[in-house]
């Protein structure tokens, strides 16, 4: 039994940014079968982040209405690279990168997909098997003209840079997916949408019912202004420590809290709708809100009572300026030759280089048992533990000897 259509498209439709097209969609749902929802993502990275699972919750909303997600690995796509929003050709990933990614996403999309209500499927299944006559086929099925009418394809011709012709084909090989699936309906970042739309095409070529297109905004990270990225530093990692992504989402602006709510949350939209009128009247403070969403998004993927902990723990740090009851243990030798503070930090991770490591120890974001330290050049001289704070929150206690 399904639910009345008009509650099932307002729970689809929920944080969307686009429905192509509603019409459409409707007369699918009158057929009062379960539809199939395809989502794609080639393992081009081994950890997802909360970016990454803005598709994934809507997926969940498809599941919890009784429909057949259908959790798309492009391991044949990924060693192509999308082109989508890249200024030069990819370098490809091999194989072994791509099925070793591969299976870290199904360990992690688990954490928020109901595991007997999905169909993990690799494209490779079907790209592989395609002849050459058959690649010829998909090659007539669109032109040169209408790649190019991609953004990122039309400024690369026009600035001289190199296009390869497998890139021409990655939006062919998606739509394609499509095809081999039966997809009744595909879901995307607004960033895919000429990819999504390859599968209308496509599907209408080979004689199938067009699929509908439901597009996601892309979420901005910590910084509140750009995609979240790993490689931009403003990400939050699902397999993150607990307490590391609780104070992430922590330092996340007031406004953009709301919308990680929208997107990330099982809270209803009229849950988020009161949270936002006691803000505004002062009835709720900020803290308080974004704590809750810490915990829900913590408990998630660390499992119940994880979210809780990570809570109490930020108050400790935080409000009470105490420090975690864990954090990591490191010896040092006053024995070895650079005995730096910042040289330390660095070779444990706190720091990308030395250098940053200074400029962290220069603008006070470095202190040893409480205490400030203010010189980029200070060496550990005495022996004995201290607990070693770098930024709000990485912590580590240093046994000297």
């Amino acid at each position: 039994m399904f639910l009345p259509i008009d509650e099932q498209l307002a729970l689809m439709k929920r944080g969307c940014a686009e429905l192509i097209n509603e019409a459409e969609l409707r007369e699918k749902l009158k057929k009062n079968r379960p539809m199939i929802v395809k989502a794609g993502f080639d393992p081009t990275a081994p950890d997802l982040h909360l970016g990454h699972t803005v598709l994934i919750q809507k997926l969940r909303h498809f599941q919890q209405l009784g429909h057949h997600v259908h959790f798309l690995i492009g391991d044949f796509t990924g060693m192509i690279g999308d082109p989508t929003g890249k200024n030069e050709t990819r370098k490809p990933l091999t194989r072994e990168d791509v099925l070793r990614n591969a299976e870290t996403y199904k360990e992690q999309i688990f954490k928020i997909l109901d595991r007997e209500k999905t169909t993990v499927v690799f494209n490779s299944e079907w790209l592989t098997k395609l002849d050459i006559y058959s690649f010829m086929e998909l090659a007539g099925k669109t032109t040169v003209a209408r790649m190019l009418e991609r953004d990122d394809f039309q400024n690369r011709y026009k600035s001289g840079s190199e296009i390869s012709i497998v890139e021409f084909f990655y939006p062919l090989f998606q739509g394609y997916d499509s095809v081999a699936m039966k997809a009744d309906i595909e879901l995307g970042g607004t960033d895919q949408k000429f990819n999504l739309l390859m599968g209308r095409v496509l599907q209408k070529r080979y004689g199938q019912e067009e699929q509908c297109v439901l597009t996601m905004p892309i979420l901005e990270g910590t910084d509140g202004v750009q995609k979240m990225s790993k490689s931009l530093g403003n990400y939050i990692g699902i397999n993150e420590a607990p307490d590391a992504m609780f104070g992430k989402i922590m330092s996340i602006s007031d406004d953009l809290m709301f919308r990680y709510y929208e997107l990330l949350s099982d809270r209803t939209l009229d849950e988020i709708a009161d949270m936002r009128q006691k803000m505004a009247s002062g009835e709720l403070h900020p803290k308080h809100i974004k704590m809750a969403l810490g915990s829900e998004l913590v408990d998630r993927y660390h499992g119940a009572g994880a979210g809780a902990d990570a809570a109490s723990n930020f108050d400790k740090v935080f409000a009470n300026k105490e420090n975690p009851d864990e954090m990591p243990e490191f010896d040092f030798s006053l024995a070895q030759e650079d005995r730096r503070l910042s040289a330390f930090i660095a070779s444990i991770a706190f720091a990308k280089s030395n250098g940053e490591a200074r400029r962290l120890i220069g603008q006070a974001g470095v202190s040893l048992d409480g205490e400030t330290v203010s010189d980029e050049n200070y060496e550990f001289t005495t022996a004995g533990t201290f607990v070693l704070k770098v930024g709000k929150r990485r912590f580590a206690r240093i046994t000297v000897r």
